[in-house]
C-alpha cells in the first residue's frame, strides 16, 4: 500500500531532446556519402520519489530534472515522469503498490522501454518492479545510469578500469536477476513450486559460477587499479620536489571547468554542454599575469547522490585536489539552485579531506544572465564568507578571465612562504627557481653569496632551509 503524499499527474515530456523521435536510428549519410546509422534513442519513463525522514540538496523536482538531463546523456528520451513522496520506502518496490500500477499504466501508456529511478534500487525491488512491468522493460536507477554515462565517456586506461570496477561491484549482488527465468521454468513444471528435477541445480551452479567469474575479476580490477595507484603515488612524490604551484578546477558536473580550463590555458580538451562531458583529469601549465607559473588540472564533476561505487573507485582521482595550494569551484550561475550545487561539491570536498584548501568561487556562464544581473544575488553571503574570492565569469565568451587571473594571483601570493637567504654563487639553481616560482622582494649581492628576500611556494622554501638567514 502506498504511504504518504503522492502526486497523480504523469507529465509528459514531448520537446525535450529536440529530435525527431519518428526519425530516430535512421540512417544519414557523412560527407564522403558513407552511409551511418545511429543508434535509435531508447524511450523512459522517470520516477522521483521525495522521503520525508531523508530530505535531498535538490528538491524533488530539481532532483528529477537533472535526472532527465542524465537520461539525455546516456541516450534516452524521457517521455513521461511519475514522482511520490512518502516517509519510508516500501521493502519490495520502494514506491507503494498503487504507485507501482500507475507507473504500469504510464510504461503502456507511451509504450516505454526503460523505467528509471531517482534513487538506488535494492535488488529485491529491482526484481520485483520488473516483474510487476513485463520482461520487455528495464529497470535501473540513479546509479545505474550514472555508471553507464561514466563507461560511455572514460578514455584513459586508468577511467575505464575504475569504472568497471565500480559496475562490477553494483551488479554483482543483482547477479540472480539474470537467472530468474530459470525459477519461471521450473515452476511450471511442478506445479509452480519454482523448483523441478534438472533446473534447481543448474541454476545454482551456473549462478556460482558467474558470481566467481566476477569475483575474480574485481580482484584482477583491484589489483591493476593499485598499480596504476601505485604509480600515481610515485608520480605525486616527484611532483612534490617541483615548486611550481597547482591550482584544481572543481564543481558540480556541466558547469563550465573543461570551458574554463581551455579559456585559461588553451589546452583542447573537450567540452559540451551535457553532464559529465568530461571524466578524465586533464592538467595544463598556466602563466599568470606576474610572470608566475602555475599547473592546472581539471577534474571530474560531482552530483548529487554520486553513486558510492564511483566515489570509492574514483577516489584516488579525486583525490589529487589535496595536492593543490589553490581549488577554483566553477559554478554555473545560471542556474535557478545555485546555493544546491555549491552545498554538494563542499560537503564531496569535505569527505575527500580538500574542505580546508583555499578556494576562489569562480561564477561562470555570465553571458546568460540578463546584462545588468547580479550573479552573487541567488547566493546568500553566508556561502560565500568560506571563499577568499569571489570572480563573476563567462569562460565560454572569456568574459572576466583577466580579472579571474589576477585574483588567482593575489590568493596565490597568501598561500607562499616568505624567506631571507644567502645562495651560495654556486647555487645559482636556486636562484633561478626562486625568480621563476616566487615573489622577489630584494635581492643584494655579498661575499658569501646572494642574499634573497621574497615569498616562494612551501616546497621551495623547504629546499631553501639550510641558506636562511635573520631577515
Amino acid at each position: 500500500m502506498s504511504t504518504g503524499q503522492s502526486t497523480k499527474t504523469i507529465t509528459r515530456v514531448d520537446d525535450f531532446s529536440g529530435i525527431d523521435r519518428a526519425h530516430a536510428g535512421q540512417a544519414a549519410r557523412d560527407e564522403r556519402g558513407l552511409v551511418i546509422t545511429e543508434p535509435q534513442r531508447e524511450t523512459a519513463v522517470v520516477v522521483g520519489v521525495e522521503l520525508n525522514s531523508e530530505p535531498g540538496v535538490l528538491s524533488l523536482h530539481q532532483s528529477l530534472a537533472e535526472l532527465v538531463l542524465l537520461a539525455d546523456t546516456a541516450g534516452i528520451d524521457v517521455l513521461a515522469e511519475l514522482t511520490q513522496r512518502m516517509h519510508t520506502p516500501n521493502p519490495a518496490s520502494f514506491i507503494g503498490s498503487g504507485k507501482v500500477q500507475e507507473l504500469v499504466e504510464a510504461v503502456q501508456t507511451h509504450d516505454a522501454q526503460v523505467v528509471i529511478f531517482d534513487v538506488e534500487l535494492s535488488p529485491r525491488q529491482q526484481r520485483e518492479l520488473e516483474g510487476a512491468l513485463g520482461q520487455h522493460v528495464k529497470v535501473i536507477d540513479r546509479t545505474a545510469l550514472i555508471l553507464d554515462i561514466f563507461a560511455k565517456h572514460a578514455r584513459t586506461r586508468e577511467g575505464i578500469v575504475q569504472v568497471e570496477l565500480a559496475q562490477y561491484e553494483y551488479r554483482l549482488p543483482r547477479l540472480t536477476r539474470a537467472w530468474t527465468h530459470l525459477a519461471r521454468q521450473a515452476g511450471g513444471r511442478v506445479g509452480g513450486a519454482g523448483g523441478g528435477v534438472g533446473l534447481r541445480g543448474p541454476g545454482e551452479t551456473q549462478l556460482e559460477m558467474d558470481r566467481r567469474q566476477i569475483t575474480r575479476r574485481i580482484e584482477r580490477l583491484n589489483r591493476e587499479l593499485r598499480q596504476i595507484r601505485d604509480h600515481r603515488q610515485r608520480s605525486s612524490a616527484r611532483r612534490a620536489q617541483d615548486p611550481t604551484l597547482r591550482l584544481g578546477l572543481v564543481g558540480y558536473t556541466n558547469a563550465g571547468k573543461s570551458t574554463l580550463l581551455n579559456q585559461l590555458t588553451d589546452a583542447g580538451v573537450y567540452a559540451d554542454d551535457r553532464l559529465f562531458a568530461t571524466l578524465d583529469p586533464v592538467t595544463r601549465m598556466l602563466k599568470l599575469p606576474d610572470g608566475l607559473r602555475a599547473y592546472v588540472t581539471d577534474t571530474v564533476g560531482f552530483i548529487q547522490k554520486l553513486p558510492t561505487t564511483l566515489v570509492a573507485a574514483f577516489r584516488a582521482t579525486l583525490e589529487a585536489v589535496n595536492d593543490v595550494q589553490l581549488l577554483l569551484h566553477v559554478v554555473d550561475a545560471s542556474q535557478p539552485n545555485v546555493e544546491e550545487h555549491l552545498l554538494v561539491v563542499e560537503e564531496v570536498l569535505d569527505t575527500l579531506g580538500a574542505g580546508q584548501t583555499p578556494m576562489v568561487l569562480v561564477l561562470n556562464k555570465m553571458d546568460r544572465l540578463p546584462p545588468q544581473a547580479d550573479p552573487q544575488a541567488a547566493i546568500p553571503a553566508a556561502s560565500t564568507a568560506p571563499y577568499a574570492a569571489v570572480v563573476a565569469v563567462s569562460a565560454l565568451k572569456g568574459q572576466g578571465i583577466e580579472q579571474l587571473l589576477r585574483t588567482v594571483t593575489e590568493v596565490l601570493a597568501t598561500q607562499m612562504q616568505p624567506v631571507s637567504v644567502v645562495l651560495p654563487y654556486a647555487r645559482g639553481d636556486l636562484l633561478s627557481l626562486m625568480h621563476q616560482h616566487g615573489q622577489i622582494d630584494s635581492e643584494t649581492y655579498h661575499a658569501a653569496g646572494t642574499h634573497v628576500s621574497g615569498r616562494v611556494p612551501q616546497p621551495l622554501a623547504a629546499r631553501l632551509a639550510e641558506f636562511a638567514t635573520a631577515a
